[in-house]
């Protein structure tokens, strides 16, 4: 199967010549959830805001279902089927739901992409009667929730999630990785930056691990949880044997 995103040599930065994000690659198959981990301060967030088009790129490539989108701009890339969460004010607090959704809708866009949020918002009893709700009335796990549907309403091929459990109860972090589980097993490809490693594992695919910007580490979470490598980088560890 091809990948549907591909990102190879990736170096970027908030400053040219002092890049935070160090030769990354990952690759992203459909159906796929893949989780980027790390210690803090290791370029994930940077990682996934420069293939949202945010961050300026120095080398490397991005390739969308093949097509390179390396110097498409962020607006131009939600187009070519890049969705992309941010993990803080990701909503317009002072709209409805209803009109949150609405913002995400592309000119263009598919039903395929309504469908998928219509579907996840109905899965939830507190969205089905509320669309009139104002956003800033809901939940930290109902807002992530709102969030990744209005991303889903332009039908992206590849979703990023930057966070996506970050401040959410036990219980909510469960479900919304329920739902993001069964968005994969739809077809859809999602990238996510995780620090929630433990509940990351249970509905990841592949994990890639960033220290220092680079890739230190790539696989299964099952081959992940067998290397020791794994707890000597989140102590801090920088070359674990």
């Amino acid at each position: 199967m091809s990948p549907c995103l591909a990102v190879s040599g990736l170096v970027a930065g908030y400053e040219r010549g002092n890049p935070i994000v160090r030769g990354a690659s990952v690759t992203v198959e459909p159906g796929q959830i893949v989780t980027l981990i790390g210690p803090n301060g290791a370029g994930k967030s940077t990682c996934v805001r420069t293939i949202a088009g945010l961050v300026p790129i120095e080398a490397g490539r991005i390739e969308l279902e093949g097509q390179d989108i390396t110097a498409v701009p962020a607006h131009g890339r939600v187009a070519t089927g890049l969705g992309f969460v941010p993990q803080s004010d990701n909503i317009f607090a002072d709209l409805s739901i209803e009109e949150n959704l609405q913002l995400g809708v592309p000119r263009g866009a598919t039903r395929d992409g309504r469908a998928r949020a219509e579907a996840l918002l109905a899965s939830l009893p507190e969205f089905r009667d509320g669309r009139a709700r104002r956003a800033g009335g809901l939940s930290g796990g109902q807002r992530q929730v709102l969030a990744v549907a209005r991303a889903l309403m332009a039908a992206p091929t590849v979703l990023l999630l930057d966070e996506p459990t970050a401040g959410l109860s036990p219980r909510a972090v469960t479900e919304l990785l329920r739902q993001c589980r069964q968005l994969a097993d739809e077809g859809l490809g999602i990238l996510m930056v995780e620090q929630n490693v433990r509940s990351a594992f249970t509905v990841s695919d592949q994990v890639v691990m960033l220290v220092q910007g680079a890739v230190a580490m790539a696989g299964t979470p099952a081959q992940l949880i067998a290397d020791p490598r794994l707890a000597a980088y989140f102590l801090g560890a920088r070359s674990p044997a």
